[in-house]
C-alpha cells in the first residue's frame, strides 16, 4: 500500500453553526476522493448548512478492515441512535430508526388507502371482522402469557382503573368533556342507530340487531364473531 492508495475509514460529519452530526464508514475507490456521507432522510441538512468532515480512524484496505470499520461504526452510532435528536443517522447495522419506521408506516398506509390494496382492499364488513379476530387473538395471547392487564392482581386493576378515571375527570376529557344533555342526546342517537342495523348469524342465518344477535349466539354457544352486517 502506498501513500496514495485508497483508504477505509470512519468519519463524522458536523455542520457549521448547528448541533447536527452524522457518523459513517467509507471505502474509497481512489485516494482522497470527495465524500461527505450518504444521507437518505436528511439531505436538507447538507444543502442548508455547511458540512465538515473529520476522519476518526483508518483501517486496513481489505475485507477484514472493511468489516471491522462497519462493526465499529455500528457501535458508535448505537450510542446516539434513537436517543439524541441531533443525530442524523437513521440506520444502524441495517436497522432503521423508530422515526424512520413510523414515517414509512404512515406512507405505506396512505399508499394502500389510495390504491385500495392491503387492508383497504377489504369491504367495511370484512375489516370489522378482521379487526375483531386480531383483537381477540391478541387478547387471548396476552391472557395466556399473563402480561399487560393480566399481570395485575384484582386489587391492582381496581387501583389503576380508579386512577385513570380520576385523571380523565381532572382533565375534563372523554365523557367528562360533555354536558349531561349532550350525553343523553348521544345515547338516544346511538341507540336508534344501533337498533337500525341488521346483522346475520353466519351459522344459522338468523337476522336481528347486533345486541339481540349477541344474546342469541351466546345462548346457543355460537362464536359471536360469526356474523355479518346485512343492513
Amino acid at each position: 500500500m502506498t501513500s496514495q492508495s485508497p483508504r477505509i475509514y470512519i468519519y463524522k460529519i458536523t455542520f457549521v453553526d448547528t448541533p447536527y452530526y452524522y457518523y459513517g464508514a467509507h471505502k474509497e475507490k481512489k485516494f482522497n476522493e470527495y465524500y461527505m456521507g450518504t444521507p437518505v432522510r436528511h439531505k436538507w441538512c447538507w444543502k442548508l448548512y455547511e458540512p465538515k468532515k473529520q476522519i476518526l480512524e483508518f483501517f486496513e484496505f481489505n475485507d477484514a478492515g472493511w468489516l471491522e470499520a462497519q462493526q465499529i461504526e455500528k457501535r458508535i452510532i448505537k450510542q446516539f441512535y434513537n436517543k439524541d435528536k441531533w443525530c442524523l443517522n437513521e440506520n444502524c447495522g441495517g436497522k432503521f430508526s423508530i422515526k424512520h419506521q413510523q414515517e414509512a408506516g404512515r406512507k405505506g398506509g396512505l399508499g394502500h388507502k389510495q390504491n385500495g390494496t392491503g387492508f383497504f382492499k377489504l369491504t367495511k364488513e370484512e375489516r370489522i371482522e378482521l379487526s375483531k379476530e386480531c383483537g381477540k387473538k391478541g387478547g387471548t395471547k396476552t391472557k395466556e402469557l399473563g402480561v399487560g392487564i393480566f399481570s395485575l392482581t384484582p386489587e391492582e386493576k381496581s387501583t389503576v382503573s380508579k386512577r385513570a378515571g380520576k385523571k380523565v375527570k381532572e382533565l375534563g376529557v372523554g365523557i367528562f368533556s360533555r354536558t349531561l344533555e349532550q350525553i343523553s342526546e348521544d345515547c338516544k342517537k346511538g341507540g336508534k342507530k344501533t337498533n337500525a342495523q341488521k346483522w346475520k348469524c353466519l351459522k344459522t342465518g338468523y337476522v336481528t340487531n347486533p345486541g339481540a344477535l349477541t344474546i342469541y349466539q351466546r345462548n346457543r354457544g355460537i362464536d359471536t364473531s360469526k356474523r355479518v352486517r346485512v343492513l
